[in-house]
């Protein structure tokens, strides 16, 4: 386990619209949100490719989504999931008007099953489809090269089973910090 830098070395301005939608959030009383931690990491990790197409597992609110699109460049795509109108409308309100970006309703178990010719250079999956279940319909649709990352991993009874089975993967190298809400960030290894 390596530990990952201080927030200090990420940029934690925080993107367009993330007040609208984290006073929005609170509203709803929507308590699984990424942390703006998570957040600048996001951001970071679509910064570091042009044109980058980015798949989202659980748009919840959109504040995740709000700084992964602050992330793209013009030329970069993002495709959001969730299968909650409610929580998911308040990201459509906020972000809804970029073409960048495009929201799917539906069950992210169904999605990943129904979409197996896409590739996605960024995949953060913030639900349980793409995480828990359907973990290779997920890492699938992960082109080579493509970074894989998940949060809300700190200690929890099947979080070492999770991260071990992820390090035994042949086609991924992996990390786990310790950091934020318990980050692990995996890389598909050219075929």
């Amino acid at each position: 386990m390596s530990n990952f830098p201080d927030r200090k070395s990420l940029d934690m301005t925080p993107p367009p619209h993330l007040e609208d939608i984290t006073v929005a959030t609170e509203t709803l009383g929507f308590d699984m949100a990424s942390i703006p931690t998570t957040g600048a990491l996001l951001r970071t990790l679509a910064r570091a490719k042009p044109a980058a197409n980015v798949l989202e597992l659980g748009t919840g609110t959109g504040m995740a989504t709000c700084w992964l699109l602050d992330g793209l460049d013009a030329d970069g795509h993002l495709v959001t999931v969730d299968i909650d109108p409610v929580v998911q409308q308040v990201a459509k309100i906020n972000l809804g008007y970029d073409p960048r970006i495009n929201f799917v309703e539906q069950d992210g178990s169904e999605f990943l099953q129904n979409t197996q010719t896409l590739r996605f250079d960024l995949i953060f999956a913030d639900a349980l489809p793409g995480k828990f279940s359907e973990l290779d319909e997920a890492l699938s649709l992960l082109a080579d090269n493509g970074v894989y990352v998940c949060d809300d991993l700190l200690p929890q009874e099947n979080w070492p089973v999770y991260i071990e089975t992820m390090r035994a993967r042949p086609e991924l190298e992996v990390e786990f910090w310790e950091w934020s809400s318990g980050i692990l960030l995996a890389r598909k290894t050219a075929a």
